[in-house]
């Protein structure tokens, strides 16, 4: 299966610190659905918008993974109106 990668853009409500230490947190079930982070970080002139950049086996499995884990996505400071999604082969 050839692997996808998906950068997404988002705004969050508290540190970068506090969100990063949150989704490092979350590596086994990031695993478990597909997903392996190759890049997260704040944007340079506004800390409240984060990249993350993710290898993915299937988008579907990512959809999945975000609905049944959005209390503890919107627990980590996650504002996820503000989430912009974009998936390259």
């Amino acid at each position: 299966m050839r692997m996808k990668t998906q950068v997404m853009t988002f705004n969050i409500s508290n540190s970068f610190e506090e969100w990063a230490n949150n989704f490092d947190s979350h590596r086994e079930i990031q695993a478990a659905a597909g997903m392996t982070p190759l890049f997260r970080g704040p944007h340079e002139s506004d800390p409240q918008k984060v990249c993350v950049v993710l290898q993915i086996e299937d988008e579907e499995k990512v959809g999945a993974f975000m609905a049944e884990n959005e209390a503890a996505i919107l627990d980590s400071g996650h504002l996820l109106e503000t989430t912009e999604s974009n998936t390259y082969l």
